[in-house]
């Protein structure tokens, strides 16, 4: 099975990778459509366009970045460095430690370091502004921030010594568990518990959506739902006590291609 894996993601054509991340939102747009968690009134397509539109400029930067994170692999593979090599573990091993390593480092940690430091959270503002989280706000990063997440990737990759087929499967399974969290969908109550115990839940995540502290400094894990709970930045909120978007923020804008370009780099409100 571990040989199966490591032979597809070694060599997982574009196309595939194009199709996992439109298959989700596609799957996961008719989800929220039929098993809604609110019933938003607003216009879900041009809603989508302004959030589809930072999804393409991430995709963008990522492929940029690709050929950095391709050279970062190949050099702990030929050099033997990173975790992974140094233990020279059996391939189930490698894919636990690499996607815990890929996800710890570059999505838990630096999610929570973009609301540390007020540069980068200018930045990662864009993400909170949306007023009607759904599946389409998965990728709705500001360039920048699309930016500094590749940097941390490429910083996980290093650390983790990952070979390619293990960072192109945290990639694939990153890109669909995001929008299943982001999903505007209502599970019941025992699926939620269940699946929360492991990986990020939508009702786990919408709660870092809330508008205000300290409900926003809180969950920010990506695919593992264990490292808040480790580090203490777990908190939980009724969804129904949710309302989304930022309190800093002109939330009427949300739709704002221009205002959301200027976030970072302006004043709020």
């Amino acid at each position: 099975m571990f040989e199966s894996l490591q032979q597809y993601f070694n060599h997982i054509p574009s196309l595939h990778r194009v199709l996992i991340l439109s298959g989700g939102l596609c799957f996961f747009w008719l989800l929220e459509s039929a098993f809604p968690l609110f019933r938003f009134s607003y216009h879900k397509v041009r809603h989508a366009g302004v959030n589809l539109f930072f999804t393409l400029t991430t995709v963008v930067i990522n492929f940029i970045f690709a050929f950095g994170i391709v050279a970062l692999s190949d050099f702990t593979q030929s050099h033997h460095f990173g975790v992974i090599p140094f233990l020279q573990a059996p391939l189930w091993l490698q894919l636990i430690i690499g996607l815990l390593i890929l996800d710890g480092v570059g999505a838990y940690f630096v999610h929570w370091l973009e609301h540390q430091v007020p540069f980068l959270w200018r930045l990662h503002m864009v993400h909170h502004a949306d007023t009607h989280v759904d599946t389409t706000t998965a990728n709705r990063h500001h360039p920048a921030e699309s930016v500094v997440r590749a940097i941390f990737t490429m910083l996980a990759v290093l650390i983790a010594g990952a070979p390619m087929w293990i960072v192109m499967l945290y990639q694939s399974a990153s890109a669909l568990l995001s929008q299943f969290n982001h999903a505007n969908i209502s599970l019941p109550s025992w699926i939620e518990r269940s699946l929360g115990l492991i990986i990020v839940s939508p009702d786990m995540h919408k709660v870092h959506h809330h508008y205000k502290r300290p409900e926003t400094d809180a969950n920010y894990g990506n695919i593992f739902s264990f490292w808040d709970r480790l580090f203490r930045t777990h908190k939980q909120l009724s969804p129904k006590d949710i309302q989304y978007g930022l309190d800093i923020l002109d939330n009427n804008k949300d739709e704002s291609l221009s205002y959301q370009l200027k976030i970072p780099f302006g004043k709020t409100k």
